[in-house]
This record gives structure tokens, sequence and C-alpha cells, in this order.
């Protein structure tokens, strides 16, 4: 597979290379205006070029159809985790990985904002957590904790045995607000301004 990627982008390289090439010699008028009618004349006029030309474009179009093929198949096995149960395949969205993560490390008070992002390849599983934490904790314990848990979580959650890398990385250090409130107004009762008249009985 990397073979074939970097086949193909050495490919895709050369053409728009030569594509780019071929406008600059154009916009700059380096190659003269009869030379080019020649050639296509030379190209039209004779059988075998136009039949090694068609050859060619339908061998390039096939090999385009091909690498885009085999490129959207990968993108799509790297979208899902799939192992096999007796009764079939099941495969499991990185996605729902990455929410399953979010809600597991929600209620973590040192946490105050955590971004998962959840990879799968032939190494394994690799997590790379995005965390927001708050000023007053411990960045060494608070990873150690956010990872253990990460780990057994995902673990637990799958049932593989799969290596599992967790990576956590500190994007914000944000301090906490005082928000609770102490002291609470007590109610008082109506105060009436004005003068109250009495009547005679």
């Amino acid at each position: 597979m990397r073979f074939i990627s970097g086949l193909t982008l050495f490919f895709y390289t050369i053409v728009f290379l030569l594509i780019g090439a071929l406008f600059i010699i154009i916009a700059l008028n380096i190659i003269p205006q009869e030379f080019i009618t020649e050639v296509l004349y030379t190209t039209y006029s004779s059988t075998n070029t136009r039949l090694a030309l068609g050859i060619t474009g339908i061998l390039l179009m096939f090999i385009s159809i091909m690498v885009a093929q085999i490129a959207m198949g990968k993108l799509q096995r790297e979208k899902t985790i799939a192992f096999e149960n007796p009764d079939g395949q099941v495969t499991i969205s990185l996605s729902a990985i990455e929410d399953f993560i979010k809600r597991a490390l929600k209620q973590l008070p040192e946490v105050k904002e955590l971004r998962p992002s959840v990879r799968a390849g032939k190494k394994g599983i690799a997590i790379i957590n995005r965390v927001t934490l708050f000023s007053d904790v411990n960045i060494p314990e608070t990873t150690e904790k956010i990872q253990n848990i990460v780990k057994s979580r995902v673990q637990d959650m799958l049932g593989v045995e799969e290596p599992i890398n967790i990576k956590v990385h500190v994007v914000k250090i944000a301090h906490k607000e005082e928000t609770a409130k102490d002291v609470k107004k007590e109610d008082k009762p109506p105060q009436f301004r004005g003068s109250i008249e009495y009547g005679s009985f």
C-alpha cells in the first residue's frame, strides 16, 4: 500500500509538472505556433500515432479509477474498526469511540474540555486526546489518570487485545471561576410607603 501511494504521488507530480510547463511555454510563446500545428497535423495523419495515444489515454483513465478506489477503500477502513464474531464481521465507527471517550471523562473534575481523535492501523489503535485542564491540578498525575481511564474503558468496550497507544496533548490551562455564593439574601417583608387614613366609626 505504501509503494502504491508513493508511486501514485510520483505519477501525479510528473503529470502536473508537465501540464504546468506546457502552459508556461504557451504563455511565453517559446515554441512557434507553426511547430505545434505541424505536430498536430502529423499526429492526426498517422493512424499508429492516434492508436497509441488512444491506448495510453485508456490506460491512464483505468489507473486513475483504480487509484481512486484504493484510496477510498483505505479511507473507509481507517474510519472504522472491524473484528470477527462467530456470526459475522462487526465494524465500529471511530467517531462512536470518540463520543464514548468524551462521555467517560465528562465528569472528571480536573478536565474542562477534551477532544479525542482515534486512529486505527496495523500497529493498533492510537488515541490523541487534546485537553484543557484547570490551573490548580497536577499535570503529570492528571494526564496519567486520563490515559489509564481511556485505555481501560476502550479495552472494556471493544473487548480486543490490540495495543492501544494513548497520547495526551494539553492545549490550554484554564482558571476556575468562583461561582459559588455562600450568602443568600433573606426574604424581607413587603414595606408600604405612604400614609394610612383611619376612618371614624
